[in-house]
């Protein structure tokens, strides 16, 4: 089981970039922040059940972990850093946890590291089966009408919105669904302490009206990142801010 992906030349001898989209993206949404990073060679991944990987199933995080890995070694990237956004910035830092080979960094913008209590893991769940329950019967265009309502998309506009619901519209709902399931934020282990003893950098970005992620970015080891301008989706939103911010920290390698 492996993952569909776009890769995007670069120097030989320089680090991977991974790029991994958020819940009901494709990893072409980072292409207008990769192509600001040249020389580095960038990997535009899909997860299973998005984009070219729509077909590609996992139950667990563990089976998603191992389809992350099986793609990096088809393409024969030794060294990489891992960037992902929201889900995929999840996935990210469970697959970092695992302490893979050849992980040289990982950038965060807007991931969760996780529930700490069961309450609100049984809130979670309930939650994450309602709209799992929608994407599988209901019209995707109306579906994602009202997910672009809810709290963490405040800073979005009307007009906005609707981009983002029609272009979402594309996908399978019943592949959405499964995927959803699998990787609930219910399900996700807290990986705040895993997170603490990685031996890699960790640098974590959020969008300067996305409160609640900057909170959460304060709770982990990552050393935080403040895009000016910018809500939940900032590579979406402020893609030459967030190239910018890539570039300084891989200044530092």
């Amino acid at each position: 089981m492996m993952l569909y992906g776009r890769a995007q030349p670069g120097e030989a001898g320089k680090p991977w970039l991974v790029f991994v989209h958020g819940f009901s993206g494709t990893g072409e949404e980072w292409r207008p922040v990769g192509e600001q990073l040249a020389p580095f060679p960038c990997l535009y991944l899909d997860l299973p059940g998005h984009g070219g990987s729509s077909a590609v199933a996992a139950t667990s995080f563990t089976q998603v972990d191992a389809a992350l890995s099986r793609s990096l070694i088809s393409y024969n990237i030794l060294n990489y850093w891992l960037v992902g956004y929201s889900l995929g910035g999840r996935v990210a830092m469970h697959f970092a946890c695992q302490r893979p080979p050849g992980l040289q960094g990982l950038v965060v913008e807007g991931g969760h590291p996780g529930l700490t209590d069961d309450q609100a893991r049984q809130a979670r769940w309930q939650s994450d089966t309602r709209w799992a329950q929608r994407f599988r019967s209901q019209p995707l265009l109306e579906v994602f009408n009202d997910w672009y309502q809810q709290p963490v998309f405040a800073s979005l506009s009307p007009a906005r919105r609707r981009v983002l619901a029609r272009a979402r519209s594309r996908n399978d709902g019943q592949a959405l669904a499964a995927m959803l399931e699998t990787t609930s934020l219910a399900i996700q282990p807290d990986l705040r302490g895993p997170l603490h003893e990685l031996a890699v950098p960790f640098h974590y970005l959020s969008g300067e009206y996305d409160r609640k992620f900057r909170a959460l970015a304060a709770e982990t080891s990552a050393v935080p990142h403040l895009i000016v301008g910018a809500g939940h989706n900032t590579h979406r939103e402020q893609p030459d801010a967030v190239a910018r911010c890539l570039a300084q920290i891989l200044r530092l390698i």
